[in-house]
C-alpha cells in the first residue's frame, strides 16, 4: 500500500494514466477513474469541508450522491460550481477544487467558534433569541450577520463562459438507474421492440455491479455491466450514462447530463445538457441507500458508510483506512468485512447492535481477523481532525484504536421521484425503511427501491419489469434468460432484517451532518411543539438543501417516534420534492440566454445614431441611443444639454421601438372601447387619443396613443417593453371573450419607423420638409394627424407630445427611415436641432410628470397615478369592475408625486421615501437632473397618501447604495403646468 492506494484491485481505474489536481490550493495526484474523493482519500486528505452551522471538519461519507459532508467547490471565475459532491465529481488532469464553509482554511477554520456556543444556537435559535431582542435589532444586527453566514457555497459572480444544451426526447420505456435491475429492465423492453431511454448518474452503468467481486454469467460483475450496456447501445437504445433524472413533472422527467468533465472542451462540446424526457412507462430501477447510526461522535472524519468503503476499495483500489472497524445493525454490512479483509485492510472490530448475529455473518467476521461484539454500539469517538478511536459501549466493550469507522443501520429504498409523481412511501417494517407506495399508472419498480436488496432479485425484478413494461404497451414479450450468479452471490447476506432505524443517546449525535442538525436538535423540536414532519423539517433543517433526506430522513424520523411513543408511521415522512440532486442554473437555462433567446433589435436608424456618437441602451428587446456624447462630455453632461435643446429650440428622438398595432374592421372602434380605459367610439377620423389599458384585476396594464386613419382602421401604440404583451392580450380577448367582434389585430412595429421631433422650433423644422401638410395650429391642432410626404416618402404625422413641448411625431416605412430622419436633421440644422436619446426623453417626461414603465410596474391603478377620471362610467372595459374595489382606492396607497431634493444632490431611483414614522413609506420611481427648473435635481414617486402630503420633507434613503437624500414632496408636473406650451 502506497500511501492509501491499495497495490491490487480496483476495478475502475487505469493504474497507467496519472492524473494531476488541485484541492485547497494544494497539489495532489490520482488515477485515471477516480473520482475526486477516492484521490482525497487515496492522497491521505481527511477534512475536506465544514459543516454549516458549527464548522466542524467534515470527511468523505459515502460513494455517491447521498453525499453529505464531502461538498466542495469546483473550477475559478466564471467556471466556479459550489456544492459539488466529492463521490460524484469525476477526476480530470488540472481539475481545481476547494474545501467550502471555512475560512482562513480548512484546517483551521475561525468560525469553529460557533461550536463552543452550540447550546445557544441550536434548532430555531434565530427565532427565539434575535426576533424577541430589542427593536431594530434583528433587521438591523442579526439578520445581516445571519445572511452573510447562511450558504454551503458561493456562487460565481462573472458569466459563465461555458456551453449548455436543452433536448426533448420521447420513448415508449425510461428505465431511471442503470445498476443490475435498470440494465435487465431495458434488456427486456429493448427486446420486446419498445423504443428505451436508460439513465443513470454513474460514470457508468452498473450500479452495485461496479464494486462487486461476484461473477455473472461468468465474468467479474463490473464486466458484465459493460456488455450489457454495450449490446443495449448496439441495439438502439439511448444509454445515458453521468445523467441525473433530477425530478418529475406531470409526466415529464428533467435530466442533467455532465457531457464533458473538463471546462471549455477544445472540441466544442457542452459542458451539460438538460434533456426533457417524456415516457409511455417508467421503470423505477434506483436501488438503495445505505443509512448511518446516530451516535455520539458520529461526524468525525473517518467515519462513513460500510458499502462505500467497500466501493473504494473494490472499485478505486483505494483503502479508507489502514485499521478499520464495522459499526453494524444488518448482515449485509458483513460483505464489507470480508472484502476489505481480502483487500488486506486490517478489520480490527465488528460492532453489532443485535444480540444475536447469524451464523453466515459472524464467519465473515471471525475470518477476516476482526473481534465481533454482538449487542454492543459505539458509544463514543475520539480524535481532533480525524478519527484516532472509538469506545464500545457494553458488557465487554472497551476502547479501541482505528483510524476508519464503517456503519451500516440498513438501506433506505431511494423512492424521491415515486414521491415526487404522488406515491406515498409506505412503512415496511421487515426492512425498517419507507419504499414506494402504489405506484401512479404506467410506472413499475424494480430492484433495491422496492425492498429487494440481492443482486439476484434486482436480475429478477429488473427482467421482470421490463417484459411489463413492454407488454403493458402492447409488444409481443418473449420470457428473458436471466443470467446466472457465481456462487458468490450475497443473498444470504440481504435476507435477515436490520435492526435500525436507532439511535444511541449522548452528546453531539449528529442526524443531518450538511446541516449540523443532532439528536437533541429533535428532542428539542419535540418540546416546542413541532412535532409534525413538515414541521420538524423547517424548525431544524433536517433533510433539506442538497441532501433532501437521503441519510437523515428515516433516523430523524425514528429519533421523533421514539419521543412520541409511537410507531415510525405515526410520525410520516416528507414528501420528496425536486430536484433529487442539485441541477447548475447554466443546465436550464441551456442555450436560451441572451441573444439567442432574446435577439437584439435594432431601429432602422440605428446605424446613423452609431455613427454620430451615440451610446446604447437596452429597453424592452431593441437598443436604443441613450445619449449623443460629444468630445469631453459623459453620458450626464450629454442628457442635459440635449434635454436643453428641446426646451429652447428643436431636438429628434428615435421611437420607432414603440409598439404599433393596426386595428382593423368594423368593429375596431368596439375592441378599443372594452379594452381601453376611456373612450375611443367617437374618436373622429385624423385624430389621436392617449388611452390607458387595465388588467382585468383593475390594475394599470399599459398607455400610449391611438389614432384613427380611418372609420374602420386604427393604429395602436404601445410602451416598448409592453408591445408583445399588448398584442397577445388582445388577441386572447379575440379568441374568448368576444369572438363575435369582426376586427382584425396586427403587430406591425417593425414596418414603421417613427421619430419625433420637439421643442418651439419643431413646427418650422417640420414645415421646411414635410409636403402637403398645413402645419399652422389652426390646420393641424394638437392630436391631430394627417398624412404627408418627405421628398418622395409617404409619411403619417400625428401632433402628439410626450416631452411637454409643441411635438409631432412622424411614421414612415422602415426601409425608409435613415433618409427621413437625415432629410429632417438637414431642415433643422439651420436652428441647431440636436438627436437626443432616452436620457433626455426620460428627463422631459419627467419634468411633465408623465407616467412611463418604472410606474406602470403592474401594482398601481389610475387611482394611485391620478389618472381615475381618465375612466369612462358609461362603458364597461377590461378591468372596470375590480378597479372599484375599495381598497384600490384606499387614500393610504401608494399614489404618485414629485419630489425635489433639498441639498441639490442627486435622489437614486428605488430609494425608499422614509418619514417621521422611521419606515418606508414609498420608493422612488424616477429621477433626473433638471435643466429647465435651473438644474434641481427631481424625481418621480410613490408615495403613502401622496397628493395629501405635498410640502412634507422627507428622506430618500439607499442604504444598499449608501446614500440618503432629503426631498420634499412636490406636486408631480413640474413644469409648464398649463400646457401652454405643447398647444401653442
Amino acid at each position: 500500500m502506497t500511501g492509501y492506494r491499495l497495490a491490487t484491485g480496483g476495478s475502475g481505474i487505469d493504474r497507467t494514466r496519472r492524473l494531476g489536481f488541485t484541492f485547497a490550493g494544494r497539489p495532489y495526484g490520482g488515477l485515471a477513474g477516480d473520482t475526486l474523493a477516492s484521490a482525497l482519500i487515496a492522497n491521505g486528505v481527511g477534512v475536506v469541508g465544514r459543516s454549516f452551522k458549527y464548522h466542524r471538519p467534515r470527511g468523505v461519507t459515502a460513494a455517491g450522491p447521498e453525499e453529505a459532508g464531502a461538498l466542495v467547490s469546483l473550477g475559478e471565475g466564471g467556471r466556479h460550481e459550489p456544492n459539488a459532491k466529492a463521490p460524484m465529481v469525476p477526476l480530470v488532469e488540472g481539475l481545481v477544487a476547494d474545501g467550502q464553509n471555512a475560512w482562513p482554511s480548512l484546517g483551521f477554520d475561525v468560525g469553529a467558534i460557533n461550536g463552543l456556543a452550540g447550546p445557544l444556537i441550536s434548532a430555531g435559535f434565530y427565532y427565539k433569541t434575535f426576533i424577541g431582542g430589542p427593536r431594530g435589532t434583528w433587521t438591523r444586527l442579526f439578520e445581516p450577520v445571519i445572511r452573510r453566514a447562511a450558504g454551503m457555497g458561493r456562487a460565481a459572480t462573472t458569466p459563465d463562459p461555458d456551453r449548455y444544451e436543452t433536448m426533448n426526447a420521447t420513448c415508449d420505456v425510461l428505465v431511471i438507474g442503470a445498476g443490475p435491475a435498470g440494465l435487465m429492465a431495458a434488456t427486456a423492453a429493448l427486446a420486446a421492440g419498445a423504443r428505451v431511454i436508460l439513465a443513470d448518474e454513474r460514470e457508468r452503468p452498473g450500479g452495485a455491479l461496479l464494486h462487486d467481486l461476484s461473477e455473472v454469467d461468468g465474468v467479474p460483475a463490473p464486466d458484465f455491466a459493460a456488455a450489457t450496456a454495450a449490446r443495449l447501445t448496439d441495439g438502439g437504445a439511448v444509454v445515458l450514462p453521468r445523467t441525473t433524472v433530477y425530478g418529475h413533472y406531470d409526466g415529464r422527467f428533467g435530466a442533467v447530463e455532465r457531457v464533458v468533465d473538463h471546462p471549455g472542451d477544445p472540441h466544442g462540446l457542452p459542458r451539460q445538457r438538460h434533456w426533457q424526457i417524456r415516457a409511455r412507462h417508467v421503470v423505477l430501477a434506483t436501488g438503495a441507500i445505505e443509512r448511518p447510526i446516530v451516535f455520539p461522535g458520529n461526524d468525525r472524519p473517518g467515519v462513513m458508510l460500510a458499502d462505500a468503503a467497500r466501493a473504494y476499495a473494490n472499485r478505486y483500489g483505494v483503502a479508507v483506512g489502514r485499521r478499520v472497524a464495522v459499526f453494524a445493525a444488518h448482515d449485509g454490512a458483513y460483505r464489507t468485512v470480508r472484502d476489505l479483509a481480502a483487500a488486506g485492510i486490517d478489520v480490527a472490530a465488528v460492532v453489532d447492535a443485535r444480540p444475536a448475529v447469524p451464523a453466515a455473518a459472524a464467519s465473515l467476521a471471525e475470518a477476516a481477523g476482526a473481534r465481533l461484539f454482538a449487542g454492543h454500539h459505539v458509544g463514543a469517538t475520539r480524535g481532533r481532525k480525524g478519527l484516532a478511536g472509538l469506545t464500545v459501549a457494553g458488557a465487554d466493550g472497551g476502547s479501541i484504536a482505528v483510524d476508519a469507522l464503517l456503519v451500516s443501520g440498513g438501506y433506505t429504498p431511494t423512492l424521491h421521484l415515486a414521491s415526487q409523481a404522488g406515491a406515498r412511501p409506505q412503512w415496511d417494517d421487515a426492512l425498517a425503511a419507507f419504499r414506494p407506495g402504489p405506484l401512479p399508472e404506467g410506472w413499475t419498480a424494480a430492484g433495491a427501491v422496492t425492498g429487494r436488496y440481492a443482486t439476484t432479485d434486482a436480475l429478477e425484478t429488473g427482467a421482470a419489469a421490463g417484459e411489463a413494461a413492454a407488454a403493458a404497451l402492447g409488444r409481443t414479450v418473449a420470457p428473458l434468460a436471466r443470467p446466472a450468479l457465481a456462487a458468490a452471490d450475497d443473498a444470504a447476506l440481504t435476507a435477515t432484517a436490520p435492526a435500525a432505524p436507532f439511535h444511541v443517546a449522548g452528546k453531539k449525535a449528529f442526524v443531518d451532518l450538511e446541516h449540523d442538525v443532532t439528536s437533541a436538535d429533535i428532542a428539542l423540536a419535540h418540546d416546542e411543539g413541532f412535532q409534525a414532519v413538515e414541521h420538524l423539517k423547517r424548525y431544524t433543517t433536517l433533510g433539506m438543501a442538497t441532501d433532501q433526506g437521503k441519510t437523515s430522513n428515516v433516523n430523524g424520523l425514528a429519533i421523533m417516534a421514539e419521543h412520541l411513543g409511537a410507531p415510525i408511521p405515526t410520525v410520516g415522512t416528507t414528501r420528496f420534492r425536486p430536484p433529487y440532486t442539485p441541477v447548475a442554473l447554466g443546465a436550464l437555462a441551456g442555450a436560451e440566454t441572451g441573444a439567442h433567446v432574446r435577439p437584439t433589435r435594432l431601429t432602422p436608424m440605428h446605424d446613423w445614431h452609431a455613427t454620430h456618437g451615440a451610446v446604447f441602451v437596452a429597453t424592452g428587446a431593441w437598443l436604443r441611443p441613450r445619449a449623443y456624447l460629444r468630445p469631453g462630455e459623459g453620458v450626464r453632461e450629454a442628457y442635459i444639454r440635449e434635454a436643453a435643446t428641446v426646451r429652447t429650440g428643436v431636438g429628434i428622438v428615435d421611437v420607432s421601438s414603440l409598439g404599433k398595432i393596426e386595428v382593423a374592421g368594423p368593429d375596431a372602434a368596439t375592441l378599443l372601447d372594452r379594452v381601453y380605459a376611456n373612450g375611443f367610439a367617437k374618436l373622429p377620423v385624423g385624430r389621436a387619443r392617449y388611452g390607458v389599458m387595465l388588467r382585468e384585476d383593475g390594475v394599470v396594464f399599459d398607455d400610449g396613443t391611438t389614432w384613427r386613419l380611418g372609420e374602420t382602421r386604427f393604429l395602436m401604440t404601445t410602451t416598448t417593453a409592453n408591445a408583445a404583451a399588448v398584442l397577445s392580450h388582445l388577441e386572447v380577448l379575440l379568441a374568448t371573450a368576444w369572438p363575435d367582434l369582426r376586427v382584425h389585430v396586427t403587430s406591425t412595429t417593425e414596418q414603421w419607423a417613427g421619430m419625433a421631433v420637439a421643442g418651439p422650433l419643431a413646427r418650422t423644422t417640420l414645415a421646411a420638409t414635410v409636403a402637403g401638410i398645413d402645419f399652422a395650429n389652426e390646420a393641424f391642432p394638437f392630436m391631430a394627424v394627417r398624412e404627408g410626404a418627405i421628398g418622395e416618402v409617404p409619411v403619417i404625422v400625428a401632433r402628439l407630445s410626450f416631452s411637454g413641448e409643441l411635438a409631432y411625431e412622424v411614421y414612415c416605412g422602415a426601409h425608409h427611415g435613415a433618409a427621413v430622419w437625415e432629410r429632417i436633421m438637414a431642415a433643422g440644422a439651420v436652428h441647431e436641432i440636436a438627436p437626443y436619446g432616452v436620457e433626455a426623453l426620460g428627463t422631459l417626461r419627467i419634468e411633465k410628470g408623465h407616467v412611463s414603465g418604472p410606474e406602470l410596474d403592474g401594482r398601481t391603478t389610475l387611482y394611485d397615478l391620478g389618472l381615475e377620471r381618465m375612466a369612462s362610467a358609461k362603458k364597461a372595459f377590461v378591468g372596470s369592475v375590480l378597479m372599484r374595489r375599495p381598497a384600490l382606492r384606499d387614500p393610504a396607497r401608494k399614489r404618485f408625486v414629485g419630489l425635489v431634493s433639498l441639498d441639490g444632490k442627486p435622489i437614486r431611483s428605488g430609494a425608499h421615501l422614509v418619514g417621521p414614522s422611521g419606515r418606508s413609506e414609498g420608493h422612488v420611481t424616477s429621477t433626473t437632473h433638471s435643466p429647465a427648473l435651473a438644474g434641481a435635481e427631481i424625481a418621480l414617486a410613490l408615495l403613502s397618501g401622496g397628493p395629501d402630503r405635498i410640502g412634507e420633507e422627507l428622506l430618500a434613503t439607499d442604504p444598499v447604495r449608501g446614500n440618503a437624500v432629503p426631498v420634499r414632496v412636490a406636486d408631480p408636473l413640474f413644469f409648464d403646468k398649463d400646457g401652454s406650451r405643447m398647444h401653442v
